[in-house]
């Protein structure tokens, strides 16, 4: 049962990620060229993978979650250090969703991890 309910908390987080650049990407974002089709991109793929990952627990579904979430995680310290395909932003801006962002896509890979580590002991 916790393997479950880590993985409906990790699907609860990835949907807010999820939303997150899905109202980003309406008000603003999908202006940009590159960028704006990865957000909407980006907010397909957690919000459909927050819908599967408490009905199934495959080990793929979790890692392809994981993959949204770091990949997000990657791409948000790339546009404010490098730069993203000319995009650049700084700090924690556009406020809040920067930092809601960043903290749904963190507890996305710390549940994942905890669930993993669960049903590993589990299977000793």
């Amino acid at each position: 049962m916790t393997s479950f309910i880590l993985r409906v908390a990790a699907a609860v987080a990835l949907l807010g990620a999820g939303l997150v650049h899905a109202d980003l990407y309406l008000h603003g974002y999908r202006a940009l060229a590159v960028i704006g089709p990865a957000f909407l991109l980006q907010a397909a793929a957690s919000l459909a993978l927050a819908v599967l990952l408490p009905c199934t627990d495959l080990l793929l579904l979790r890692l392809a979650a994981a993959g949204a979430a770091g990949g997000a995680l990657v791409g948000f310290v790339l546009s404010r250090t490098v730069g993203l395909f000319g995009f650049t932003e700084s700090g924690l801006q556009p406020a809040p969703e920067a930092l809601l962002s960043v903290i749904a896509e963190f507890a996305v890979l710390a549940l994942l991890t905890a669930d993993v580590l669960y049903r590993k002991r589990l299977n000793r």
